[in-house]
């Protein structure tokens, strides 16, 4: 199986930084697209940054200049930094995967479990 582990998330006060590893672990043969999505409490799960394999990232106009997606494909990782960080930020940071197990199957989306940002004075 195909598991995304999310770590980094925590405590900061506004205009703080965290940065946030996903690493994606088990039968894997290609990453595709990886990104990052957020929840805050009571609200929809929503974009946050995406990176496909050779393509264009794309960021939410509300990070666009604070936030910084890269990988690491040789450890099938995934980051993001966050600076300046705005108390509109707190969410729960979801790790989002296109991932082929082999050669010939297409991309499955994955899923990790999240990690919680809070920002607070």
């Amino acid at each position: 199986q195909v598991q995304l582990v999310e770590s980094g998330g925590g405590l900061v006060q506004p205009g703080g930084s965290l940065r946030l590893s996903c690493a994606a672990s088990g039968t894997i043969f290609s990453i595709n697209a990886m990104g990052w999505y957020r929840q805050a409490s009571g609200n929809q799960r929503e974009l946050v940054a995406t990176m496909p394999s050779g393509g264009t990232i794309t960021y939410a106009d509300s990070v666009k200049g604070r936030f910084t997606i890269s990988r690491d494909n040789a450890k099938n990782t995934v980051y993001l930094q966050m600076n300046n960080l705005k108390p509109e930020d707190a969410a729960v940071y979801y790790c989002n995967a296109d991932i082929s197990i082999t050669r010939y199957i297409l991309p499955r989306n994955y899923w990790g479990q999240g990690t919680q940002v809070t920002v607070s004075s």
